[in-house]
């Protein structure tokens, strides 16, 4: 039997960058039967926009109970691009350094991130955000849904 491969669906919100934000998650298996789709989102007090895109990935990647097949969809550039260019191989040759010779911005998330990739067969797809794909809109609506919820 072949395995079937995951979507997962993410994005992040915030609010006044850097400020309250949020982040939203969906994972879609399919089996023989049926699709099951799962719902994730979460709260940060004070954070960015690009550390929510970043946590919602991570987020979603940590429910996967097993080594799986994944299409991670993300509008998110600074996310997908890092994995379709590559920029990590620069990163760590540079000590974690971006190629101005600064630190890398949100160390901590891209380490876990890598890590958990590593786990996975993962094919990474940008889509266009708040445009016409309904999941990537619904993981706009659950991040934006927690920091309201996180604000009240």
């Amino acid at each position: 039997m072949t395995q079937k491969t995951i979507e997962i669906y993410t994005d992040g919100a915030c609010s006044c960058n850097p400020g309250p934000g949020g982040w939203g998650a969906v994972i879609i298996y399919h089996d023989h039967i049926r699709e099951v789709v799962e719902e994730y989102s979460g709260y940060v007090p004070n954070t960015t926009n690009q550390r929510m895109e970043l946590t919602a990935a991570v987020e979603a990647l940590k429910r996967l109970k097993t080594p799986s097949r994944v299409n991670l969809y993300s509008d998110s550039a600074y996310l997908v691009n890092a994995f379709l260019q590559d920029w990590f191989s620069g990163w760590l040759r540079r000590g974690w350094k971006n190629a101005r010779n600064q630190p890398v911005s949100n160390q901590d998330l891209w380490e876990e991130l890598l890590v958990l990739a590593k786990k996975h067969e993962i094919t990474w797809i940008k889509v266009k955000g708040h445009s016409d794909n309904f999941w990537n809109n619904r993981c706009d609506e659950l991040a934006r849904e927690a920091i309201k919820k996180g604000l009240e």
